[in-house]
């Protein structure tokens, strides 16, 4: 794998660590599982490329970006607390209603961004944009996964872990589940809306069909690095999904350009399947060796006479 393809796969597997961040936060802390991640992700680099073509400053569209891809967490969680429906029916249904509102944000299917600046174009003349732009997005997802470690270790973190463990418990104590559940995905769907935006300024265009598939790439992130770097902290944990997202993009990386098996650019979603079980089956095989080894009898341990002559009378 060339340098450059290796640096772009880093880059991509960066970006994804944002959404690793907010699969994590819906699915393994609030415990809802949340599709709209294939909405929020193109909504975000629709509503930054229309920004940024527009005339407005990078960053400005950025934020826009992040504020439209919360509003679609919002509207899922409106769905599933306050009519009631099923988590994963509300968040399809979210999905679904935004592929259109990305049309009508871009007015037409697709936006290029070619020859526009974005909020990696100041950085690029400091030296080769192939090293700048990994690092700087590598800062951001930093920044990132400090904010989502500082929230989850504070008081209000505190009941927004134990809403996804035990929202009976939460709701005894006075609090509100709902509220929770608002900002989770809200704030969950921010970081996928981040992801799309930094997506679209990357690879210098914004399409509608950006986000097919996202939500497999984001559990696979999650899955693998934890899978790869097991804790109970959060740091470790939020660590582990921004790895998992590295990893599982150099994986298909250099399995793609070196041809192994016979693997072609649209055998990607055939990798990531495949990616994706293996990281599945991995716990349960290294779980069923443990406890296979904990039940062998230990070699070279003498049975005593007692049980031995109960053994014989047997």
């Amino acid at each position: 794998m060339s340098a450059f393809a290796f640096f772009g796969a880093l880059e991509i597997g960066l970006i994804y660590g944002l959404v690793a961040l907010g699969v994590y936060l819906t699915f393994r802390v609030l415990d809802f599982p949340d599709l709209t991640v294939d909405g929020s992700f193109p909504m975000g680099a629709a509503v930054a490329a229309t920004g940024i073509v527009a005339g407005l400053d990078p960053w400005l569209s950025t934020f826009l970006a992040i504020i439209a891809a919360s509003a679609t967490g919002w509207v899922t969680a409106f769905l599933a607390v306050r009519c009631g429906i099923l988590h994963l029916l509300a968040s399809i249904l979210t999905m679904i209603a935004a592929f259109s509102i990305n049309i009508r944000i871009m007015g037409r299917p697709n936006i290029a961004l070619l020859g526009s600046d974005t909020i990696l174009t100041p950085f690029e003349a400091y030296g080769d944009s192939i090293y700048i732009r990994p690092l700087l997005v590598g800062v951001l997802v930093l920044v990132s996964a400090w904010f989502v470690v500082r929230l989850l270790n504070s008081d209000f973190g505190l009941g927004l872990r134990a809403t996804g463990v035990n929202a009976r418990m939460v709701k005894a104590q006075g609090a509100s589940t709902a509220f929770y559940t608002y900002f989770c995905l809200a704030l969950s769907n921010g970081f996928v809306g981040f992801a799309g935006a930094l997506f679209a300024q990357t690879n210098s265009f914004a399409d509608v069909t950006s986000g097919t598939g996202t939500i497999v790439v984001g559990l696979a992130a999650v899955i693998l690095g934890q899978t790869l770097i097991p804790g109970r902290k959060i740091w470790v944990a939020v660590t582990a999904v921004i790895v998992g997202s590295v990893l599982y993009r150099l994986a298909v990386a250099f399995a793609l350009s070196s041809g192994m098996f016979g693997l072609q650019a649209s055998d990607l979603n055939l990798v990531t399947a495949v990616l994706v079980a293996v990281a599945l089956i991995a716990p349960k095989v290294k779980g069923n060796l443990k406890a296979k080894k904990a039940l062998a009898p230990a070699e070279g341990v003498a049975v005593p006479k007692s049980e031995k002559e109960s053994g014989d009378a047997v």
